[in-house]
């Protein structure tokens, strides 16, 4: 249907071009036309002097004059008169050539000839059924399980004190302690199906104290120990990872993956949006983001310009306002820190920012709003020990913890 609209469009513009070019070529002869327009003067002459709009004189002087003027015209003949020849056929069929040719050479470059027409609908039900196909977690394993790195070809002694925590954790699958040690370790050598079990044991053992991260880091075993696929048992675990530490930031990119792998751009870049504002700069996750957030905006069809950096005043702002008078230090300082507060409000910001206009807003005497600071970041940052660490370190260096 495409097609059939695009030619009858191309079609019917190109008619009617060729008639518009065509009626000019049927213009009168020179000549003719100002005889044309001299014996219409003359007729209307005629009935100027019938109403005795124009006395006998008059009329008779400009009648003499329109007189000369025809017969000047009529004696001119053809070969002095000015060509009025349109464009000759094979100057049309060169226009015409050439808009045909732009018109499907612009399609070929800019359009995707053989591309079949994708509504929303279609999408969806496209993207349903690749979540259906995938495979499950054992299925995704058992593919994985002959690219294993092979144990011959690390340091025999190394290997040998894994075997033995390997043994006494299957001895003893209650020991919390083992089982995080033999995740570390498992991890470390490539066995990430191992690692699996031993987290997921890990999590049975906390049981109710299992953090958002303890469930983040066990869907990243899971996800790597299927290939990179995330599995729907995987992506179960990191949905309830984000229920519990909504900000965490391995959830949010493997859970953004996720959305990806089934063709849900618009899922996966509002996930990886959140993740921009909230995870923290030294996230292993960033790079990666940033740099794919761009063409993921495209294809959920969003516009999207990358957060800046928050920034409050530092050292060096403070040292460049030595010499100010002290009011007018103190709207600086006041416009910087409100400038944070705005940005980490509107776009979110690393633990570290948080921090710096808690601390602000305590120097500048406004203990409250950097107490209702404080209590926001901890909700923001929930589960996360070391971004928490950080915001109570600047609250009690602000007294706002006694």
């Amino acid at each position: 249907m495409f097609w059939v609209a695009a030619i009858a469009m191309a079609g019917a513009v190109t008619l009617l071009m060729a008639l518009a070019v065509r009626r000019g070529s049927g213009a009168l002869p020179q000549e003719r036309a100002d005889g044309d327009v001299y014996r219409a003067q003359l007729r209307e002459m005629q009935r100027d002097l019938a109403r005795g709009v124009t006395s006998a004189e008059e009329g008779e002087r400009l009648r003499v004059e329109v007189a000369r003027r025809l017969l000047d015209a009529t004696r001119a003949g053809p070969e002095t008169a000015p060509s009025s020849r349109g464009p000759s056929r094979l100057g049309i069929a060169l226009v015409v050539a050439f808009l045909i040719a732009g018109g499907v050479g612009g399609y070929l470059w800019l359009g995707a000839p053989g591309y079949p027409d994708l509504p929303l609908a279609a999408r969806f039900a496209q993207a349903d059924a690749l979540r259906a196909e995938r495979p499950s977690q054992a299925e995704a394993e058992a593919r994985q399980a002959a690219q294993a790195p092979a144990e011959a070809e690390i340091d025999p002694a190394y290997l040998t004190l894994i075997e033995s925590l390997r043994q006494r954790v299957t001895e003893r699958p209650d020991d919390l302690e083992g089982q995080i040690l033999l995740v570390r370790s498992e991890d470390g050598l490539g066995r990430y199906a191992a690692a699996r079990a031993a987290q997921e044991r890990v999590i049975a053992l906390k049981g109710a104290e299992a953090t958002g991260a303890d469930r983040a880091y066990l869907g990243r075993l899971m996800v790597a120990a299927a290939g990179g696929v995330v599995t729907p048992e995987a992506e179960a675990v990191l949905a309830a990872a984000l229920a519990a530490a909504p900000d965490d930031d391995t959830a949010l990119f493997l859970f953004g993956i996720a959305q990806l792998q089934v063709g849900r751009a618009d899922r996966g870049f509002q996930l990886w949006e959140r993740f921009m504002q909230t995870a923290p700069p030294d996230s292993e996750w960033r790079a990666e983001v940033a740099s794919q957030m761009p063409t993921l905006a495209q294809l959920a069809g969003v516009r999207y310009a990358a957060p800046e950096a928050a920034q409050g005043p530092t050292a060096a702002d403070v040292a460049a306002a030595a010499d100010m008078s002290p009011e007018e230090r103190a709207t600086m300082v006041r416009g910087m820190v409100g400038g944070l507060e705005d940005r980490l409000a509107r776009e979110g910001g690393p633990a570290t920012d948080w921090a710096r206009l808690i601390g602000a807003l305590a120097t500048l005497g406004e203990p409250d709003r950097a107490r209702a600071i404080w209590q926001e970041a901890q909700t923001r940052f929930s589960g996360r020990d070391a971004d928490l660490a950080t915001l109570n370190a600047a609250a009690d260096a602000a007294g706002l913890t006694e």
